[in-house]
């Protein structure tokens, strides 16, 4: 029979010969019942041996995990991620779980030495897309650049790069999240420049279009004597025969409110000022025609 060495690293891994697997378990039975020597224990300790099944499946998952990282960047790996044949993803997604890693302190000490954001407060997949942007600008000075398009493990990490940097997506990340873009030279797009304040879009009616033609024309020649023929146009493109306008408020004042009346008194035509008696004053002003 072929002697087997208990002592062969071979030995101490989940994937040795049955039989050698049988006699690491009885060397754990041996020291957890108290009948093994602290020298054998030493011994057995130095060439890996893990005593808790549980630590030494942890131990060949977390070298999964360190290989994929390699690769990656990142543990937050998508829970269909594999590496060395190895549920890697599942594996890391089950750790996240909350109380997975109660009373295994070293467990998280372990995986938090590979990637301190093993186990973020944000999504899973934000992390890898920012693990992937790191290293894309890794050896870059000054704002982080990289066009929609440039796709890395299957991500677009231009088009998710520009997505974060608006300024509403910004405002939502969370300050570890902002943190972690500003350390590598990500900083929000300047914010969209307030719109000024539009006028009102109700229409003018036609006094009033008469009204703005009348106050803009004494504006720019400082004169009320307007031509009958002229025709103003306003300031959003709207043409106001002024001459036709003023004649025929001047012929219908009579009909005209006070308010109107008044407006036009305003803006310096005479014949719509109020004598005594409440009636217009007899027209001094001159229409040219």
């Amino acid at each position: 029979m072929t002697s087997i060495n208990i002592l062969n690293p071979r030995c101490l891994s989940l994937h040795c010969h049955k039989t050698e697997r049988s006699q690491v378990a009885e060397q754990r039975r041996a020291y957890g019942a108290g009948q093994m020597t602290g020298r054998r224990a030493q011994r057995l300790e130095k060439l890996g041996m893990v005593w808790n099944l549980a630590d030494e499946r942890f131990q060949e998952n977390l070298e999964a995990a360190k290989a994929y990282y390699d690769q990656h960047w990142t543990l937050c790996a998508p829970r269909s991620a594999t590496m060395l044949d190895r549920p890697v993803g599942q594996w890391l997604s089950n750790l996240r779980r909350p109380g997975a890693l109660d009373g295994h302190p070293e467990w998280k000490t372990a995986l938090d030495a590979v990637d301190e954001h093993w186990n973020p407060s944000w999504p899973a997949d934000w992390q890898r897309h920012y693990a992937a942007l790191r290293e894309l600008v890794r050896d870059e000075e000054g704002q982080a650049d990289v066009m929609p398009g440039l796709t890395v493990h299957g991500m677009d990490i231009g088009k998710w790069l520009v997505k974060n940097r608006q300024h509403a997506v910004w405002q939502g990340l969370m300050d570890g999240q902002r943190e972690l873009l500003e350390a590598i030279g990500v900083t929000p797009l300047p914010s969209a420049p307030e719109e000024a304040v539009k006028p009102p879009t109700t229409p003018l009616s036609a006094f009033e279009r008469g009204i703005a033609a009348l106050a803009q024309y004494k504006t720019r020649t400082s004169s009320v004597t307007v031509p009958r023929a002229h025709v103003e146009r306003l300031e959003d493109g709207t043409e106001v025969k002024l001459g036709v306008f003023l004649s025929n408020s001047k012929s219908r004042r009579a009909k005209l409110t006070a308010d109107k009346l008044q407006q036009l008194a305003d803006l310096g035509m005479e014949w719509a000022q109020a004598v005594p008696g409440g009636e217009p004053a007899v027209a001094r002003q001159v229409v040219q025609k």
